[in-house]
Order: structure tokens, then C-alpha cells, then sequence
């Protein structure tokens, strides 16, 4: 399936475990250290999950590992340390981790806190239904939908579809038995949340566009001493876009 984006051009054996406290490392230090220590999430299907076998598996954790292997010859060079999301840039901060890859929008507010590399994804507010008869933006013109309360998409949405009734929920979980039960006839949220909500949920489907765009990167403390590190990783991503390895694990993880 094509996905269209409204308004943007849209071109654009491992280890798991908890580290103990390190100070920030730049990339000499890690590469003496010799492994990579990378916060990702674990419950973010397809971005980073625990799969049936109880391994950690999903697009970033390719990332990471194939960060590692260019780094150190060796795939299995990682150490994944699963954050929630609000402390995905704290654990940057504090040392704990050297980098994150975990679902992290590149936003002007979180570049004043922290340092991003180039995208490696471009994510976006897409809609979910499971009524067969909505296959369009213009079946929703003015149907009820649920988004997260307080979500950045609001203005977005309202833009899109003004004639639209939107209902706020708590999470994914509340707008799913939201939409269960009949009160709304979609869900807006993050492209790779409801890739993933489609996946475990097959009588759930994608819309075909993209209304807002949300490039992803990889997250780094900010400093002189990092610059390295950050060109490093930068050149890295630009290889992986070039030879289409980045599409290539995109696609295989079923993300538009």
C-alpha cells in the first residue's frame, strides 16, 4: 500500500540487560569500553518488542544492533536498556546510556536538551479504523474520532477534517475500547503505534494518509566532546539510507 503524506514530501545475539551508571562516553570511550550501551523500548511493536520467544526484536533494535556491528565488527557489541517514554531523554542525560533509539521525534523543543542525528524514519499522525466501509480521510469528514488528550495532532486533525467530532482518551488502550465499543469510527495516533495496533489486531486497518510528519533520530547528550560521535553515527545513517538497508528493514517490519 502507498501511503500519502498531506502537506510534506515523504522522501526521505545481543544483550539485555540494565547497565550500571556511566558517565556519558564519547565515541573514544566507547569504543575502548568495547560495547554500546542504547535505550530502546520494549513494548513499541514494531519499533522495539519482546516477541513469542522472549526475545527483543523490532525495527530500532536492527538499528542499534547494526550500529554496533559498524562500530565494533560485531553485531552482539550492544547492550539494550528498555526505557519508558518519559525517560528516554532523562536516561541520555544522566549518563546511563550512551544513546537512545527509541521512538524519539526530533522536535525543536528536544534539540534545545539534547543532540539528534539525521532521520533514520519518518513518522507521522495517521488513522486506524475497523469498519470496512471507511477507506478514506473523506469518510471521516464528519465522524467521531479518539486521539490521546493533549496530543501535539490535534490542530493537525482539526485542520484535515474540521466537520470532525474529536474525543479525547487517556491511551491506545482507552481509545481502543472506545472504538469497540461504537462511540468513535477511528483513531488518530503515531504511525508506528498504529502499524503495530494493526499487526496484533488484523480487523484493524490503516488509512492511507499521513497528516502530519515526525522525523525520527537517534539521541545523543549535547557537548563538543560528542561531536564524534554524532558525525559518526550521522554517516552511518546516511550509508544505511543509500544503500536502502534502512527502507529495506522498514518495510520488512510492515511500517508504510
Amino acid at each position: 500500500m502507498r501511503y500519502q503524506l498531506l502537506g510534506f514530501g515523504i522522501g526521505l545475539g545481543v544483550h539485555l540487560a540494565v547497565p550500571p551508571f556511566v558517565i556519558s562516553a564519547d565515541l573514544e570511550t566507547i569504543q575502548e569500553r568495547g560495547y554500546l550501551i542504547v535505550a530502546v523500548k520494549d513494548n513499541w511493536r514494531p519499533l522495539g518488542f519482546t516477541d513469542e520467544q522472549g526475545d527483543l526484536v523490532g525495527f530500532e533494535i536492527d538499528i542499534a544492533t547494526r550500529l554496533a556491528e559498524t562500530l565494533f565488527g560485531d553485531d552482539t557489541s550492544v547492550v539494550f536498556y528498555p526505557v519508558s517514554n518519559r525517560d528516554r531523554i532523562p536516561a541520555v542525560l544522566a549518563g546511563e546510556v550512551d544513546v537512545a533509539i527509541a521512538g524519539m521525534a526530533i522536535t525543536p523543543m528536544r534539540e534545545r536538551i539534547v543532540d539528534f542525528s539525521y532521520p533514520y524514519y519518518l513518522d507521522g499522525t495517521a488513522l486506524i479504523t475497523n469498519n470496512p466501509q471507511i477507506q478514506s480521510l473523506q469518510d471521516l469528514e464528519t465522524a467521531a474520532i479518539g486521539l490521546l488528550e493533549g496530543s501535539d495532532a490535534v490542530p493537525s486533525i482539526h485542520y484535515t477534517l474540521p466537520s470532525a467530532s474529536l474525543v479525547g482518551v487517556s491511551s491506545y488502550q482507552a481509545a481502543m475500547e472506545t472504538i469497540e465499543s461504537g462511540s468513535i469510527s477511528a483513531v488518530a495516533g503515531d504511525v508506528t503505534v498504529l502499524t503495530g495496533w494493526a499487526q496484533e489486531y488484523p480487523a484493524y486497518r490503516l488509512l492511507p494518509e499521513v497528516i502530519t510528519a515526525e522525523p525520527l533520530g537517534v539521541v545523543m547528550p549535547k557537548g563538543h566532546e560528542y561531536i564524534t560521535l554524532r558525525r559518526f553515527i550521522n554517516a552511518s545513517i546516511n550509508q544505511w539510507h543509500e544503500e536502502g538497508w534502512l527502507e529495506e528493514q522498514a518495510t520488512y517490519w510492515g511500517l508504510p
